[in-house]
């Protein structure tokens, strides 16, 4: 790997090496030439097919993201100029049918707390260049100056496709008009488990057309059944542009594999062929890791990103190492939702933080009650207002751990309920006492069947403070009720500011969380 000296780089716009690339990679000293025009031999040329993305934007790094529609040599290159004049390069992978043709490049390097533009094209084996795109993303500041992210989860979920005549998948391009340094996507990022029809006759007469592909017209099962999911989302414009702008923090949930799953399942669905879902969550976990942007070619999908003094995001998996869902009772506090590593992973995260707010992305929410059919729960609250119980005993224990070592600004954000809600949580009204207040809000769906509200849990002692539900269940989003958050914190400050907003961006509810004062 060539390492770039600074003032070369300084001179091409950039304060630091664009280096490296997954799986492996090579910086190149020099400018990187722009890709030729098609021209006549436009047939022999690759082509993006799904626009470009980028993701996991650290204060020096980013994964940035393609696919093409045959083998071919991926470059990036980068800059601070929004013309790319001078753009420093970087060589990726060769895309292969064995990522579906996907590939992913870290950029490393890259100067704290800036707008980073860059451009990627994919050099065919015979060496024709194909077409470029561009796209954009903010780094990480390593010192206190304002931070912007929205949060939402749930794409097209409930058999809810993308309709043009609706808006497509309308949120996104409001999200977009917010200017986010990122997005945290909440988990549900494909609906692996809901097929989509045609069209859908909704309850006042209209048509809902959905536009749908091979992948989407069953249950996904097979390994290319899984990479259409996220194929499809890709297909509308707003989805893509969004993504082509804004670096995004994934998560994982239940549908990205199917629906309330967990390990050691075997279904009983009629839908499907292949019922053991361990074998069903190992094609989807590759396919995720394939489309996402995110760093790991096959890990773990908990993690932590820093944004300088202000901020830590503790992103959590829910999901890989889940108990069975059943009556959710039990005394054993070794069971749980996030296992024994990564809940002592979390704990230490929490007690090490010195940023002034310690946001929890936890894709099932803590107090809101999440039924799995009539006997079993989803989520980690079973309606028991007592004492905690069940997978209550394993976020005891993290808010319990976090309060006696003195933590503060600790921030819950979540989706997964299809509604938006602001709950705040206190022991002066709990079953428990041995922890300091926190808030958790709740947005989504981004493009779902709407539902809610759900019964909350009074263990920890939640109050609603706002709710914003559908009044029938799997309302569409032709008729709103699909939501997003969005936090803009304060560099001077440390003010946490939180807006409930709809799918047209109108801000519903909004609080402002004044910065922790340390004793």
């Amino acid at each position: 790997m060539t390492f770039i000296d600074r003032r070369s780089l300084l001179r091409a716009g950039l304060a630091g090496g664009v280096l490296g690339a997954l799986p492996a990679g090579s910086a190149l000293a020099g400018p990187a030439p722009v890709a030729p025009a098609l021209g006549g031999r436009a047939r022999h040329r690759p082509v993006l097919t799904h626009g470009v993305q980028s993701g996991d934007a650290t204060a020096h790094s980013a994964v940035v993201w393609a696919r093409a529609d045959r083998p071919g040599r991926m470059w990036v290159e980068a800059s601070r100029r929004p013309d790319l004049r001078g753009a420093r390069r970087v060589r990726g992978p060769i895309l292969t049918p064995g990522t579906d043709f996907t590939g992913k490049v870290r950029l490393r390097g890259l100067p704290a707390g800036e707008k980073i533009y860059y451009r990627v094209h994919v050099e065919g084996l015979d060496h024709h260049a194909g077409e470029p795109l561009t796209g954009s993303l903010s780094t990480a500041p390593d010192r206190r100056q304002d931070i912007s992210f929205v949060w939402t989860g749930d794409v097209v979920g409930q058999g809810w496709g993308i309709d043009p005549a609706y808006g497509g998948l309308k949120l996104f391009e409001s999200m977009r008009a917010r200017r986010p340094d990122f997005l945290l996507h909440s988990g549900d990022t494909v609906y692996a488990d809901g097929p989509l029809v045609p069209s859908v006759t909704l309850p006042d007469g209209r048509i809902y057309r959905n536009l749908v592909t091979e992948e989407k017209s069953k249950v996904a099962e097979t390994l290319t059944e899984y990479r259409g999911q996220y194929a499809y989302n890709l297909l509308d414009d707003a989805y893509r542009a969004f993504a082509a702008e804004v670096p995004q923090i994934n998560q994982w949930d239940d549908h990205e594999v199917t629906n309330n799953w967990y390990p050691g399942e075997i279904l009983d669905d009629a839908r499907y062929t292949e019922k053991r879902v361990d074998v069903l969550a190992a094609r989807a976990h590759r396919a995720y890791h394939e489309w996402v942007p995110i760093p790991s070619q096959s890990g773990p999908v908990h993690r932590k990103i820093s944004y300088g003094p202000l901020l830590d995001v503790f992103v959590l998996d829910m999901r890989t190492f889940k108990d069975v869902n059943d009556g959710n009772t039990y005394a054993d506090p070794n069971r749980g939702l996030l296992g024994t590593e990564q809940r002592e992973w979390l704990i230490r995260g929490l007690k090490n933080s010195k940023a002034t707010w310690k946001v929890i992305a936890n894709d099932l929410p803590l107090g809101i009650v999440v039924p799995d059919g009539p006997t079993a729960q989803e989520g980690v609250a079973q309606g028991d207002p007592g004492a905690p119980k069940g997978r209550e005993l394993e976020f005891a224990q993290v808010l319990q751990s976090a309060h006696r070592a003195g933590v503060t600004g600790i921030v819950f954000l979540t989706a997964d309920v299809h509604y938006t809600a602001a709950h705040h949580y206190d022991p002066a009204r709990a079953a428990v006492q041995d922890f300091t207040p926190f808030w958790e809000f709740v947005s989504g769906p981004a493009h779902a069947g709407a539902f809610g509200p759900n019964a909350l849990d009074a263990t920890f002692g939640p109050n609603t403070a706002f709710v914003h539900a559908p009044p029938v269940a799997n309302t569409s989003p032709a008729d709103g009720y699909q939501h997003f958050g969005e936090v803009r914190i304060d560099g001077r400050t440390g003010a946490f500011h939180v807006d409930l907003r709809d799918r047209e961006g109108k801000s519903l509810w909004s609080t402002t969380l004044p910065a922790p004062h340390h004793g």
